[in-house]
């Protein structure tokens, strides 16, 4: 069964230059919130949510009614959460369809990696 500590953990395997030009070894979660909040609106479900942050949108996810923010890491204080709706288009419009694909094919191969040694 897919966990949000599986996913989560495969999400810091996964970012990368490839997935966010913001992306820096000393802050791998930076510009990767867009792209984030996608695929893991793909493995599972639920809804998109955005609150303003310095330098714009923050993207996040709401899972059977609690808030998972696997980027905020990225940034220097914590983040006061508005919890707004918002969309796939929304959260595509921070990022674009190769860093998405990019992301989605290492997270999906970190997972199906995760399975086959659980097996």
């Amino acid at each position: 069964m897919l966990s949000i500590e599986s996913v989560r953990n495969a999400l810091y395997k996964s970012w990368s230059l490839e997935s966010s030009s913001k992306w820096t070894r000393e802050n791998p979660a930076k510009g990767q919130c867009g792209v984030t909040a996608l695929v893991v609106n793909d493995l599972f479900g639920g809804e998109i949510l955005k609150t303003k942050c310095i330098g714009g949108w923050h993207f996040y996810n709401k899972l059977n009614g609690s808030c998972y923010d696997f980027t905020k890491e990225q940034f220097p204080k914590a983040i006061e959460y508005d919890d707004i709706p918002s969309s796939r288009e929304e959260a595509f419009s921070d990022t674009n369809l190769h860093q998405y694909n990019a992301l989605r094919q290492k997270v999906y191969h970190e997972l199906s990696f995760l399975n086959e040694h659980l097996l």
